[in-house]
């Protein structure tokens, strides 16, 4: 486009017209005053765990090292503080947080605020779990961002499929059948490159049957993805019964990515061990998040994509095909998932198990309306989810007592918070999960 009000021609689609279309639908997310209010009863609430609990409960001898840093790192000293008074410096910053809250008059910054809260009590529970005990926080960092790698693969997929209009339910499928094609390829051909290939196919063949029976049948796609979820898990457990567990040494053992360190980045305190010194899939995460960002928000196949998925009528009206529009997001989006998929077997554990996936897929979802069906924000969600299962194993280490049940639920407990809406309710685009049936020419 020359010019602001110019129409740029292309193949008979004016993109013009596709970003009215895009825009004109959306409706703008504005929190409530009385979610903010929310927020803030709950910033008291943590206050009121962490102050009796983590401060006041803690005896003044009882100390918590935080180390940072790793053998490749530049080491930083170490830092060590008082349980008790570090614990109510923490819960003082919830407290101010919960009263701004519900005494702010203004939308602006409600969710930072909050953030800061989460964080203070996040900070001060660590510090209780670690009391007596040092705590590497850079090791803590890594665990959270590798944890959260499959949820950032398939928070992208489910952002490239609803955009244009489909709802994506069978990414817990094709995180499955990407693990196994992954597994027995890379194993079968001794290359991992063709085994991240593979998982990339059949996770793109998983997502055009989900287009094909959505698009040209206009089946339920809710139902369409549970049915693909099923589908992939009875032949992932049967496959894995007959082909890798006779044959585990040839078809079930394959290596793993190992880590690429950047040079001179990868020596960064804290920073470097955790972004610099990580294997193919955590780079190929950050960059699909900036490469989906900038499709969507800053390209014209972007542009056509979020008009198709706010108004597909509109935009056939102005020469987009609505239909072959879906099928290529979906397809993309569904390639996206099985990589994350690749990442659970050639990424961290080097073999294929039944149901390795653990529900991550369902969880990856709620990671993209928690992000808002934008890359960034649910880049950030991801990274939160992340935290939130591998403190899991953090506390184990620890050996905090907490029945192990517990720390399990606790990635599916954010899910649920986050679904039942406690961050605001979330706007997904207007024809998400809506059939189009294509109007014929004349």
């Amino acid at each position: 486009m020359s010019g602001t009000g110019d129409v740029a021609w292309t193949g008979g689609v004016s993109d013009t017209g596709a970003k009215l279309i895009a825009t004109s639908t959306v409706t703008p997310t504005v929190i409530s005053m009385t979610r903010i209010r929310g927020l803030g009863v709950v910033s008291l609430l943590l206050t009121a765990i962490a102050a009796p609990i983590f401060g006041f409960g803690q005896p003044a001898s009882a100390r918590v090292i935080f180390t940072f840093g790793s053998a490749q790192s530049i080491a930083l000293p170490q830092l060590a503080l008082p349980v008790r008074w570090f614990s109510l410096s923490m819960a003082v910053v919830m407290l101010l947080a919960g009263v701004v809250l519900l005494l702010t008059q203004t939308r602006r910054g409600a969710y930072g605020v909050f953030a800061a809260a989460v964080v203070a009590f996040l900070w001060s529970f660590l510090a209780w779990a670690a009391r007596g005990n040092s705590l590497n926080l850079t090791s803590v960092l890594a665990s959270s961002l590798v944890a959260s790698i499959p949820l950032i693969f398939g928070s992208m997929s489910g952002i490239l499929c609803e955009r244009s209009g489909v709802i994506n339910i069978a990414i817990e499928g094709q995180f499955l059948a990407g693990a196994f094609m992954g597994a027995m390829i890379g194993s079968w051909t001794q290359n991992l490159w063709l085994g991240l290939l593979a998982g990339a196919v059949v996770g793109a063949l998983i997502g055009l049957l989900l287009a094909f029976l959505s698009l040209r049948y206009a089946v339920d796609q809710i139902i369409v993805g549970v049915v693909l979820v099923a589908l992939a898990t009875g032949l992932t457990n049967y496959l894995t019964n007959q082909l890798l567990n006779p044959f585990q040494g040839t078809l079930n053992s394959p290596s793993t990515f190992p880590a690429l360190p950047i040079p001179i980045l990868d020596k960064i305190p804290v920073v470097g061990p955790v972004l610099f010194d990580q294997n193919i899939f955590v780079y190929l995460a950050v960059v699909l998040v900036v490469a989906i960002d900038i499709a969507l928000f800053r390209a014209r196949w972007g542009l056509r994509v979020r008009s198709v998925g706010e108004h597909p009528e509109a935009s056939q009206s102005v020469g987009i095909s609505v239909v072959r529009t879906r099928y290529r997001s979906v397809v993309l989006g569904g390639a996206v998932a099985g990589v994350g998929g690749v990442a659970f077997t050639l990424g961290s554990v080097g073999e294929f198990s039944v149901g390795m996936s653990a529900g991550l897929g369902f969880v990856a979802l709620a990671v993209m309306i928690f992000g808002r069906w934008r890359p960034y924000s649910a880049f950030l969600a991801a990274l939160l989810f992340g935290f939130s299962d591998a403190l899991q194993s953090i506390l184990a280490v620890l050996n905090v007592p907490i029945p192990s049940p517990f720390l399990i639920m606790a990635p599916y407990l954010v899910t649920i918070g986050v679904v039942a809406g406690l961050v605001g309710r979330a706007v997904p685009p207007g024809a998400d999960g809506k059939p189009f049936l294509q109007q014929s020419k004349g």
